[in-house]
């Protein structure tokens, strides 16, 4: 009767397992990646600051086009 325990031989379902291990491992890593960076520059960026910021330069061009701004907007004059 041959023997199945040889120590040379690699065990497939062990190696199955280890590898489903380490995918789910390297899946929660991403995971904990992404939400760092969401993370580290939701907290850098000032909602407000950019609101008023975009305000003052949509005033600045209209103010820097004058009495021509849009008017050719609803495709008539």
């Amino acid at each position: 009767m041959p023997n199945n325990q040889n120590p040379n031989q690699t065990n497939a379902q062990e190696v199955r397992r280890q590898n489903q291990q380490s995918a789910q491992r390297s899946a929660q890593q991403q995971t904990q990646n992404q939400n760092s960076m969401l993370e580290e520059f939701a907290s850098e960026t000032d909602v407000n600051q950019v609101r008023n910021q975009n305000q003052q330069a949509e005033a600045n061009k209209h103010r820097a086009s004058g009495g021509q701004a849009n008017q050719f907007e609803n495709g008539s004059r």
